[in-house]
C-alpha cells in the first residue's frame, strides 16, 4: 500500500513528496525513483525534512512506528486497523493530542464516492447489510480477516448508525491460515439499526457490496465499481434509479489528510474513530474464536 500512498500524495500541488522509506532498500529506491525523492532504509531518517508521514507497515508495528513519527511532532496517517489492540490504539490517540498532531486511519472506504452519496441520503438506517469478500493475498495476513476487510465495514456501519452498539454476535471459520479466514458479524444499535457483516479472504472474484435500508427508501451499493441504486415507493409504485459515482477513494483520502493539517479541519477517519471500529472488530474476533473453541 506504501507505494500507491506515495503516488496520490507526490501528485499533490499542495505537498511534497521528500522520502520513501523501507527497510527493503531497493524497494524504498524504486518508489523514491519514480517520484524524485530519497530513499532510506530507517523511517526515522525523515525526522526533521518532513511534516507529515505516512504509516503503512504491518500492523504489530503500527504503534512503534506511528508513535515515533508522533513522538518527532509529525502529522500521521496510519493504515488500518489503527493498532494491533486497544492498548496501543488509545496510546496513539493521546500521543497525538499530547504533540498536538492529527492522527487519521486509513479507513479508505470513507472516500468512496458512491458510500459518500448513499450516507447523505440516509437519515435513519434501520438495516445495514454487507458483504466483502476477496482473494487470498499474503498483504493483510499478518492479522485475520476481521481485522483485515471486515473492519472497512465496521467502520461504514459505525459511521452510518445512529446508536451506540447493545449487542454483537459473530460466527467464522479457518481455511487457508491458522486464523479466522471467514466470519459474518450481527451488530445492533441503540437506536434499532441492525448491521450484518460478511467477510471473505478466500472467495474467487472480489466483491464490495453494501445495501442499507430505511423506512422510506433502499439503496444498494456497489463499492468496487462505484455504482448505487435506489428504490422508493413513489404514487403507488416502485421508483427504481441507478447512479454512477466513480472516483479514487486514495486520494480522496490523501485531500483529508493533507487538509486536515493545512486547514484544521476535522476530515477522514480520526483516531478515535479508528479506535472505535478496532474495538468492535475485535470484540468480533474473540466471539469467533470462542465458538470455533466451543465446535473444535
Amino acid at each position: 500500500m506504501g507505494r500507491y500512498h506515495a503516488q496520490k500524495l507526490a501528485a499533490r500541488s499542495d505537498c511534497r513528496l521528500v522520502a520513501v522509506a523501507d527497510p527493503d532498500r531497493s524497494r524504498a529506491e524504486a518508489v523514491a525513483a519514480a517520484h524524485g525523492c530519497a530513499a532510506f532504509p530507517d523511517f526515522t531518517r525523515i525526522f526533521g525534512m518532513a511534516d507529515a508521514a505516512v504509516v503503512s507497515v504491518p500492523t504489530e508495528r503500527h504503534r512503534e512506528i506511528a508513535g515515533a513519527c508522533l513522538e518527532a511532532g509529525l502529522h500521521v496517517l496510519v493504515e488500518k486497523p489503527i493498532a494491533a489492540d486497544m492498548r496501543e490504539a488509545d496510546e496513539l490517540v493521546s500521543l497525538a493530542k499530547r504533540k498536538k498532531c492529527v492522527l487519521r486511519v486509513g479507513h479508505v472506504e470513507r472516500g468512496n464516492a458512491a458510500f459518500r452519496a448513499l450516507a447523505e441520503r440516509m437519515q435513519r438506517p434501520l438495516f445495514v447489510d454487507a458483504e466483502r469478500l476477496s482473494g487470498f493475498k499474503q498483504r493483510g495476513a499478518d492479522v485475520d480477516v476481521v481485522l483485515d476487510l471486515m473492519i472497512h465495514d465496521i467502520d461504514l456501519a459505525l459511521a452510518l448508525a445512529k446508536g451506540e452498539v447493545t449487542g454483537i454476535s459473530a460466527c467464522g471459520f479457518r481455511v487457508l491460515t491458522d486464523d479466522i479466514d471467514i466470519a459474518n458479524a450481527r451488530i445492533e444499535f441503540s437506536d434499532g439499526c441492525v448491521a450484518s457483516l460478511s467477510a471473505s479472504r478466500v472467495s474467487q472474484a472480489p466483491v464490495r457490496k453494501l445495501r442499507v435500508f430505511q423506512t422510506d427508501l433502499y439503496v444498494s451499493a456497489d463499492l468496487h465499481a462505484g455504482k448505487l441504486r435506489y428504490v422508493k415507493q413513489a404514487a403507488g409504485s416502485i421508483e427504481e434509479v441507478e447512479e454512477n459515482h466513480a472516483g479514487d477513494a486514495l486520494a480522496v483520502q490523501a485531500e483529508q489528510f493533507v487538509s486536515s493539517i493545512v486547514k484544521g479541519r476535522p476530515a477522514g477517519v480520526d483516531g478515535e474513530a479508528g479506535a472505535r471500529a478496532l474495538k468492535l472488530a475485535l470484540e468480533v474476533g474473540r466471539l469467533v474464536r470462542e465458538r470455533l473453541q466451543r465446535f473444535a
